[in-house]
């Protein structure tokens, strides 16, 4: 009888701790996201998920092609992560920064589910004091758009019309897709209007938590799941200094590029794997889903950076996916470039050394595309 009771304790204990990890932080959120994240948890030991921003959309040499993917390219199979823009929906544009068409962005959305991947969204936008672009760092926009502020009914619409976008994001059947959304990123630089030299933690906690709760409570929009998404930090403190609280977030994550030359320094990887310690570690206290939400090398002159940077920064650390910038359009303003060696910008065919490398990354096994992700049923 004793053992019976032991039993029977262990497995409602058992049952607590997975329903307090795989618990979402709206509550009410739709059950196919609610099933995401929670299938997301129990994925991460078996691999990370790769990603790729725009890929469907356009790359290196082309743009709109029906079922054309980088990743696809490089690997013969879709990624896993798609990554979308809606940079410009607040001004009621038809196209978004990177002049991706809204509506072929919902069905990019749609193709992307149906192969059973994950949608991650940020959003670049304008600035709403000046009318400048998000780059715009004249400070006052975030004081001027939380409750109370000059702008803050402006804003609102603004809400309203990125609102508007995820409740359309739906399946013939009308079923609603679920989307990590990443608003406010990169905040611990210096570069947007919402970044840490331009307005103070308690209002960028306030601007998040209103989001957060207009989008909940006051549109009804629960398909999303919420990553907090900084930039740089090299403790705990700095990374959880602007951190909305547990209840507004899902997602943790940052954003890492590699710079220099990383033929003469180990900067990159020794930094990711140190941030990416901090990282795991307060996601497993909060139960929160650990991710490295943006990464990449600018035309990857370097040709083993994924196996000798990004692999041997990420190490052993378990993460939920990571994501490759987009290829194609403009980079820093100033040209094209590309985040994954394809068969489109280099002739004769694997005759780029980072295409090889990346072949590696892809035959590891530690990284999970498109078909694994599918067997995966993350959604069910």
């Amino acid at each position: 009888m004793l053992k019976k009771n032991l039993i029977i304790i262990g497995l409602l204990l058992s049952m607590s701790v997975n329903a307090q990890i795989s618990a979402t932080a709206d509550p009410n959120a739709t059950p196919q996201t609610k099933h995401l994240f929670g299938n997301l948890v129990k994925a991460l030991p078996q691999g990370i998920l790769f990603g790729h921003q725009d890929d469907l959309a356009y790359g290196m040499g082309w743009t709109g092609v029906p079922g054309k993917s980088t990743v696809k390219d490089a690997v013969g199979e879709y990624p896993a992560v798609y990554g979308w823009e809606l940079g410009n929906i607040e001004l009621g544009d038809l196209h978004n920064l990177d002049s991706v068409s809204f509506d072929k962005m919902k069905n990019y959305i749609r193709e992307g589910y149906a192969r059973g991947g994950v949608i991650t969204i940020s959003w670049h936008a304008n600035h709403p004091v000046t009318g400048g672009n998000a780059w715009d760092t004249t400070h006052g926009a975030v004081d001027a758009i939380i409750p109370g502020g000059a702008r803050h009914e402006i804003f609102k619409l603004w809400l309203d019309r990125v609102a508007n976008f995820m409740l359309d994001l739906k399946t013939e059947n009308g079923e609603l897709i679920p989307v990590i959304f990443r608003p406010y990123h990169e905040f611990t630089g210096n570069w947007f209007w919402w970044c840490q030299n331009a307005c103070t933690p308690d209002e960028f906690k306030e601007l998040w938590q209103f989001t957060y709760t207009y989008f909940t409570e006051h549109r009804g929009v629960h398909n999303l799941l919420w990553a907090y998404n900084p930039e740089k930090f090299e403790t705990r403190e700095q990374y959880l200094e602007r951190y909305p609280g547990d209840q507004y977030v899902d997602i943790l994550s940052f954003d890492m590029y590699q710079y220099g030359d990383p033929a003469n320094s180990d900067v990159f990887e020794t930094s990711l794997h140190h941030r990416l310690g901090i990282l795991t570690e307060i996601a497993k206290e909060k139960h929160k889903l650990p991710a490295l939400a943006e990464t990449g090398f600018l035309n990857i002159p370097y040709p083993q950076w994924f196996t000798q940077k990004l692999m041997k920064g990420i190490g052993d650390h378990a993460l939920s996916y990571i994501l490759l910038w987009r290829d194609g359009g403009y980079v820093n303003g100033s040209e094209k470039g590309s985040f994954i060696p394809s068969q489109d910008h280099f002739i004769p065919v694997g005759s780029d050394p980072a295409f090889w490398d990346f072949q590696q990354l892809y035959r590891s096994g530690k990284f999970l595309f498109q078909k694994k992700a599918a067997r995966l049923k993350l959604y069910e």
